[in-house]
């Protein structure tokens, strides 16, 4: 069974760094996000870890952890955002708890990702792939981000849907930021492998491909006691991004991942827009694509609204799911059950 929970007006969100801190230079940006938080009704504790940051962490793992486990056996917190991503965060997982936990969403993506995939792998707890804290300062949120509030507070048994946005951010343009931070400028277009319209559905899991490849292997990857403890005979639904790696190293990352188990019985694969996939030669991103849904004989859909391309959608590890792509548009449903 799995565990979901719930967002209420009023909840106190606790902002820790698991892996990136806040250099000083940018504390502002933590303020500024407090400051909307709290006019959209919720309360902010912050946590000592996110106003450092020294030798690309934000403290060492030990006191990473242990704020950590803190916030989330604190009863009068509710649920817990990182304040964004960064390079480190597996250093903290042996040390994280994940035993007698109370029901609070971890929202995050990049690095923070790893974290999420491990506690939902490991627990059954869901947990929400996302907006980072800091990317919520502005006086508006476009519909795409905004919807975090909704999905984040729908019913255990309920379901929410979200749509692909209508565009996308090309690049940072940190001169110029718009009320809502993005500067959404490009047309956003899903795309299918086949070319053709998809529709699939099973159990979501995914995060930053970049960072969660690092849990094959260990007992924080272990997606096989997953389906196993968590699942009823339903199939999963994976969603990627890709941060830094060139077509060559997602490619052999896609085929540890599945060498090691990771899409037995996968229903469907997303990736998410992406500033890296970098050519190797002529091997390209769709190439690498191609063989991944021809070797599994699933559907593949990608430029999908996820990760460092704002903006994104907010998915839940642990949901069920069902994903349709036609003429370039995406919809998503997912029940918490």
């Amino acid at each position: 069974m799995i565990y979901f929970p719930k967002l209420v007006k009023g909840d106190t969100i606790a902002v820790t760094a698991p892996s990136s801190g806040v250099e000083k230079e940018l504390h502002h940006l933590l303020k500024e996000s407090a400051t909307r938080m709290e006019e959209r009704g919720y309360k902010v504790e912050f946590g000592e870890t996110v106003w450092s940051q020294k030798k690309a962490s934000s403290a060492p793992a030990t006191k990473r952890a242990l704020e950590f486990n803190h916030y989330m056996k604190e009863q009068t917190v509710q649920h817990i955002v990182p304040p964004w991503g960064g390079e480190l965060l597996i250093e903290m997982i042996e040390f994280a708890s994940f035993k007698k936990l109370d029901k609070k969403w971890i929202l995050g993506y990049s690095d923070s990702s790893v974290l999420l995939l491990a506690m939902t792998l490991k627990t059954g707890l869901a947990t929400a792939h996302g907006t980072n804290f800091v990317d919520l300062r502005g006086k508006s949120m476009d519909d795409t981000t905004a919807k975090w509030i909704d999905v984040l507070s729908t019913e255990e048994g309920g379901s929410v849907v979200q749509y692909s946005s209508e565009k996308y951010q090309k690049e940072w343009d940190f001169e110029n930021p718009t009320d809502c931070v993005f500067n959404l400028t490009e047309p956003t277009e899903w795309k299918t492998v086949s070319g053709k319209e998809e529709q699939f559905n099973g159990r979501l899991l995914g995060g930053c491909i970049d960072v969660i490849r690092h849990l094959i292997g260990t007992p924080y990857g272990d997606v096989k006691a997953f389906r196993e403890h968590f699942m009823v005979g339903e199939p999963v639904v994976w969603y990627f991004e890709n941060c830094d790696m060139k077509t060559t190293d997602l490619r052999r990352t896609l085929v540890q991942m599945r060498l090691a188990g990771w899409f037995d019985d996968c229903a469907g694969i997303m990736f998410g827009r992406s500033s890296a996939n970098q050519p190797v030669e002529d091997y390209t991103v769709e190439d690498v694509y191609k063989a991944l849904a021809e070797e599994l004989d699933v559907p593949v859909v990608y430029d999908i609204d996820c990760g460092h391309v704002p903006p994104q959608l907010t998915f839940i590890n642990g949901a069920l799911a069902e994903v349709s792509v036609r003429g370039g548009k995406g919809r998503v449903e997912q029940w918490f059950k």
